[in-house]
């Protein structure tokens, strides 16, 4: 590659002197590359003519090809930074809770088809056990309540999300929930594992407390459909979970106990840092996050 950036320089500048000035070298090193140049090809490249250097027949056919050739390889390795979402061609898979899903999901979608109609996007369900579809470039975006620990990911928060109480519209506490109330109705719980308890369990315990979890799903929908025939309460994020608590014609009530706000992450691996094309999917799921939010 050395050799044909100095191919180059010496057959556009026609001299050793020119093309030492524009690659930044010394002459004596343009004319030592010239040397093995010539070994390599078996032809003088360029001859001396009175004051000047005249290519040779053989130079001159492939003074095209070289150049070609060379800039192919500085665009290669200078990443083009510039992006134009219009006609950006490309596919991107998100991982994310049925939530996000069913949230922000829908206001991103509109966002591309306006912004860039030749992307199309791959929404996948949480799995029930890790992957390493993050690490090795199969999701490309991971969004929801959790965080990676290991340095080669990357992680953003993008809001919080308050816990809320969703319940039928004529569920006896829908007028007024207080803490023993909330202990003492059946409970159904959204884990993708399949726990039966949650962190809350340990605050209720502190007061003395302790619910009944009827049933841990894998889904918040099938949680909230589970609620809508009877008395099971289902605990979940106001914002992401607004959406769907109202499809099922539910209410939802303020958690009547203090419990931080879950915080929604952005997670990607290091791969894509410097990607242009998905800093722009970033932004673009951030401003769909602060959409809903502001609602």
């Amino acid at each position: 590659m050395n050799l044909l950036t100095v191919l180059d320089a010496l057959l556009e500048e026609g001299s050793v002197m020119g093309a030492a000035e524009r690659l930044h070298l010394s002459s004596p090193a343009v004319s030592r590359t010239l040397g093995r140049l010539r070994a390599v090809t078996g032809d003088d490249i360029l001859v001396r003519t009175g004051h000047s250097m005249t290519p040779t027949p053989y130079a001159m056919s492939v003074r095209e090809d070289v150049h070609r050739l060379v800039r192919q390889a500085h665009e290669v390795l200078s990443p083009i930074r510039e992006l134009a979402p219009a006609t950006m061609d490309r596919t991107f898979t998100i991982q994310c809770h049925d939530a996000v899903a069913a949230s922000p999901l829908p206001v991103l979608v509109g966002r591309l088809r306006q912004q860039a109609p030749g992307v199309q996007l791959r929404a996948l369900a949480e799995n029930s056990v890790d992957t390493d579809d993050l690490r090795h470039g199969r999701v490309h975006l991971e969004l929801g309540g959790g965080r990676p620990s290991l340095p080669e990911f990357r992680s953003e928060p993008l809001g919080t999300d308050p816990f809320v109480v969703a319940m039928r519209a004529d569920h006896p506490c829908a007028t007024g929930l207080d803490l023993k109330a909330y202990a003492a109705h059946p409970h159904v719980l959204v884990s993708r594992r399949g726990r039966l308890t949650a962190p809350i369990d340990e605050t209720l315990a502190a007061e003395g407390l302790h619910r009944r979890v009827v049933a841990a799903v894998a889904t918040l929908p099938t949680a909230l459909r589970i609620a809508a025939h009877g008395d099971a309460l289902v605990t979940c994020t106001a914002v992401l979970g607004r959406p769907l608590i109202e499809a099922f014609g539910l209410v939802a009530r303020p958690l009547p106990i203090e419990s931080p706000a879950v915080t929604i992450h952005c997670n990607w691996h290091q791969r894509y840092d410097s990607d242009p094309a998905h800093a722009w999917l970033r932004e673009q799921v951030r401003a769909s996050i602060d959409e809903i939010t502001a609602d």
